[in-house]
Parts: structure tokens; sequence; C-alpha cells
């Protein structure tokens, strides 16, 4: 087969077995689980894959799979994501009623159509026209949620980082793949033309964690309130601090920092002696967002200091920024432009939301394209997914052409994008750089 025949015999087959991938992403949305806790998830993917007879390890980053196939030549291995977690979101029309998991991003899509591109290189004759492999990354945590669950089982050596991906590359899950690609729902009501179906070529907000203690005296909250240190009255003084920071920031570094209490105190009438708080620090450079972090700091000090507390602060590495491979970006429109039409494929910009995506796009050619299959907010509870076509088959098979350009007439198209990848980090320089992120700091009056 030629180029033109083997795309469309992977069409061909993706049509035949549609279906099945979209009974997967629906059997996902039904069964929603947070990051790191995705058991079920994990073996309901993988019997998927020992179904499709593709040989895969497991228990990778606790949860995570990495299946593979193999062309009929040597050459590079292009990696596809599917993020197996939920968000955690009360109310959600498909969220469990135990533990309020539910799939307001979309990442159930993601397993079908990662599932989609396997189908379809199963074609006959395929798998064997092509130099290279392919690498299915049923990947866990995206969603840098639960932070201190996750400290937990950092503690406990379970892993070393808190997001899937980097774990990932941490374990050498990564090392042997040369290109990455991924395929992410977005709302149909964005604010692109309407009608656009997907877009392309976004860069993401970096981000870095924090956890904070603040710690004060309990004491009786009627009757001796004086003998006591209120820890609320230091987060609250916190807040108003980190929100008296946010003039000094530049536009232009999409500056975000949401930080919430998940302990407010023990009993109401005992003076708070022991508050949390957990927030993000985001922003469009690695340099902006670390510069955010400091003042935040000064921030989380100023509140201790104002009413002689204490607090710990917990500096957790995140995500970097998202940086998009240009000419991979260029060959997967050519393959979706003939799926939904040019003029229904918008170019992106910024976005103040982060992915783990960003860390793999430091380190190899990758793109993040998005499908317009949903509606409400992103991680809301009105967040549903409508377009399960859109999201599942022809995400699928945009990604699959895209492999089979890559990877047909002896991987000419990815070596070469391979070669030219100048990217921001090596795999080791990059592991380093985010261990050098962790610390752990106490400050007293």
């Amino acid at each position: 087969m030629d180029l033109q025949e083997t795309k469309a015999a992977v069409l061909a087959q993706i049509d035949r077995r549609a279906g099945e991938a979209l009974d997967v992403a629906k059997h996902i949305l039904n069964t929603p689980e947070p990051g790191f806790r995705e058991q079920g998830t994990s073996r309901f993917v993988a019997q998927k894959l020992s179904e499709l007879g593709i040989p895969f390890e497991d228990g990778l980053a606790l949860t995570g799979l990495k299946g593979m196939m193999t062309g009929g030549k040597s050459g590079p291995t292009v990696g596809v994501f599917g993020e197996l977690d939920s968000l955690i979101v009360p109310g959600h029309p498909f969220a469990d009623p135990e533990t309020h998991a539910a799939h307001a991003c979309g990442h159930h899509t993601q397993i079908g159509s990662l599932l989609t591109v396997a189908m379809g290189l199963q074609a006959p004759g395929v798998l064997e026209s092509l130099a290279g492999r392919v690498a299915l990354l049923v990947v866990p945590a995206e969603e840098f949620i639960e932070i201190e669950y996750r400290d937990g089982l950092r503690s406990q050596s379970k892993l070393e980082f808190l997001g899937g991906k980097s774990e990932f590359v941490k374990l050498g899950v990564m090392d042997d793949v040369d290109i990455a690609m991924m395929t992410h729902t977005e709302n149909q009501d964005w604010r692109y033309t309407p009608g656009t179906k997907l877009g392309v070529g976004a860069n993401n907000n970096g981000m870095i964690a924090k956890r904070i203690q603040f710690n004060g005296v309990a004491s009786h909250a009627g009757g001796s309130p004086h003998l006591g240190v209120n820890a609320l009255n230091a987060a609250n003084i916190a807040l108003m601090a980190i929100h008296a920071q946010r003039e000094t920031f530049r536009d232009d570094e999409s500056i975000r920092i949401h930080p919430i209490i998940t302990k407010g105190g023990t009993v109401v009438s005992s003076v708070p002696a022991d508050v949390r708080m957990e927030t993000f620090v985001r922003g469009s450079t690695i340099e902006s967002y670390m510069a955010a972090g400091k003042k935040v700091d000064r921030a989380l000090r100023a509140g201790a200091m104002a009413v002689g507390a204490s607090v710990d602060i917990s500096t957790i590495p995140g995500y970097t920024p998202l940086a998009q491979d240009e000419t991979l970006t260029e060959i997967y429109v050519s393959n979706a432009a003939q799926l939904v039409g040019a003029d229904k494929i918008a170019r992106m910009g910024h976005r103040s939301g982060s992915t783990d995506m960003g860390d793999i796009s430091q380190i190899m050619p990758a793109i993040h394209p998005y499908v317009a299959a949903a509606t409400g907010k992103a991680h809301g509870n009105d967040y549903v997914v409508l377009d399960y076509e859109l999201a599942v088959t022809t995400a699928g098979k945009a990604m699959a052409m895209t492999i089979v350009d890559l990877l047909f007439d002896d991987a000419q198209r990815a070596n070469s994008i391979v070669r030219d990848f100048q990217g921001g980090m090596t795999r080791s320089g990059y592991l380093s750089w985010l261990r050098d992120i962790y610390s752990e700091e106490t400050y007293t009056e």
C-alpha cells in the first residue's frame, strides 16, 4: 500500500470498530477514580489491551500502563497518551455518589481515542508498512489534586512526583519514546469561531504547588482566647497578603494563584491551632511562576508573624509550560482537515491552566490538540461530553493518520522532527530540576 491507501485502511478499520472505543469511554465515565487511585480503570484498560492482543506493562506509577505496537522496520517510537484519572466534583451528573469523583475534564474520552488509534493501526498491512513503534501510554494523575494524600504516598516512597507523566519520565517509561501526542476535550462554546471542531498550537501555564500548615496554640475560644494563638487568623492574613501581590504581576506572565483552606481548625470551641492550606502558583514561564512563588512565601510568613504563629511551607514541583512542536502540529492539521474541514480548525493562543503534557513537551516533540466536544465549565459540575464521535473517533483518526505520516517511508518525517527538536531540557536535567524545587521550610515569629 502507498501512503494514502495505508491511511484509508486505518480509517476503514476505525469505522468498523468505533463502537468498541465509544463503549470504553462511556464505561470509564461511569466508574471515575482520581489520580493514583485508578485501580479499577487500570484493570479495565488492561483487559481491553489484552483483547486487542497488544503486549503491555502495568503497575507503572502505581496504576499506569504501557502498550507497544511494532512496525515492520526499526525506527523511532511515537507515544500516544490517554489519562486515567478523574477530578472530584460533587454535584456532577456522573459523579460517584460516595467519593464524588467525576470526569469533569473529559479524560475518559482520551482512553477511547487512544484505543481508537490502536484499533486503526491493526488494520491488515498497516503496521508492516511503518518503520518504528507506537507506544500506548495510559498514564495516571494528570489532575494535580489531593496534594496531602499524594505527598503521603511520596513519604512512603511509593512515588517521587505528584503527577503521572513526571513519574513516567522518572521510571524510564519514556526513555524509548521519541515523539508524543494526545487529544483533550474542550467546551463547544469556546472563544473561537462558532462551529470550530479542533484547536491546535496552544501553550499553557506551568505551575508549582505549595502545601502549608499554620501552627498556633489551642485555648478555650470563649473563656480564654487570649491564651491561644489563632492559626486561622494567620491564614486569613496570609490570604489577604497574597491578594495584595496581584498588582505586581505582569499581564504577559499570566500568573494565577488560587489557595484553598483544607483544614480550618479542630472544633469551634477551641482557638484554631492547626490550619492547613494548598495553593498553585501558575505562570507562563518558569521564571515568572518561581518568582511569584517567593512572593507567596513572603505573604504566608507575614500571616504567621502577625499573630505570633509559625508556618510550615512545602514547595512541590508541578508542571512546566506546554510548548507544542510546530512541524508536528502542521502534519496533524493536514490530517485533521480531511476529517472536519480546514475552516473548523482554530489556532489557539495562551491558556492559563496547566497540564503535565508540558513536561513531556520540554524533553521531546509533542502536540496536545483539543476537540470541542463538551459543554459546561471545565472542572465544573456541568462539564459533560456531548459529541463522543468527535472526542473519541475523530480524535483517534487524526492521531492515527498523523502517526502513519510520521512512520511511513522509513519514518523520514519522524526522524526529521526528532533531529530538529530543540527542547528546553534533557531528561536527566528535567528530573534534577524538579528535585531541586522540593523544599520544606518552617518560619517562626
